[in-house]
């Protein structure tokens, strides 16, 4: 579905993308894991369209994503949550969830009821503006917000930091009964390793913008943890 090969991204006078390939087959739930500053926001960020790449190649379903612009990768089908939640906290949770419906032609033209059904504290919250919901709260809004779009492929940049355990948990059991009842093929970024062991079925770890380690999550042993994701 996604397969991304030999990526180069500098930022300013830093090369923070080395030689990247990254294959996402269709229904898999993939984590790309890393220490903090690796280069795994830049990374989805590439993917999305919000920053450029020097070299390389990024494809979505056989079609190549370089040029793209960030609002026709998202009707491609790619639904993203970024780190922070970036919720629009001066709109209610119901104009929130309504943003996405113009981006794709085909898409939904209301808030599909699925939405409620994963999130029902979004539905008794309509009217309240996003900026006063907890913080479990707005990023089950943003999850929301990604997924109005009905995606292929749902992108999250540390969908559990800053969470309360009870949404962590509840937000794993919605990636793995979307990932199972739907074949939704799931992209994140995450730290917490219990988190990830549980939810992914494969990981990629980066170091320095390089890839140095990926495979299955069952191959994600003590010693890989030590070498390349210990502080």
């Amino acid at each position: 579905m996604l397969e991304i090969k030999g990526v180069n991204q500098f930022y300013g006078g830093s090369h923070t993308l080395w030689d990247v390939d990254l294959h996402v087959p269709a229904g898999a739930r993939m984590c790309l894991m890393g220490r903090n500053g690796m280069g795994k926001t830049t990374l989805l960020k590439c993917l999305m369209g919000l920053q450029g790449i020097s070299t390389g190649s990024m494809k979505f379903e056989g079609r190549e994503l370089a040029g793209v612009a960030a609002e026709q990768r998202a009707r491609c089908g790619i639904g993203y949550v970024p780190q922070g939640r970036e919720i629009f906290s001066h709109l209610t949770v119901e104009e929130n969830l309504r943003v996405g419906l113009g981006i794709r032609k085909n898409g939904p033209k209301s808030v599909p009821a699925r939405i409620f059904e994963l999130f029902p504290v979004l539905k008794q919250m309509l009217k309240r503006r996003g900026g006063d919901l907890s913080g479990g709260q707005q990023q089950q809004l943003a999850i929301g917000r990604a997924l109005v779009l009905e995606p292929k492929l749902l992108i999250l940049d540390e969908p559990t930091e800053g969470i309360q355990p009870n949404i962590v948990h509840e937000i794993g059991d919605i990636l793995l009964r979307l990932n199972k009842e739907e074949g939704l093929t799931v992209l994140l970024v995450e730290q917490k390793l219990p988190f990830a062991r549980r939810v992914a079925s494969d990981f990629c770890i980066l170091d320095k913008g390089r890839r140095v380690a990926s495979g299955e999550i069952s191959e994600l042993t003590e010693e890989v943890v030590q070498a390349h994701l210990s502080v």
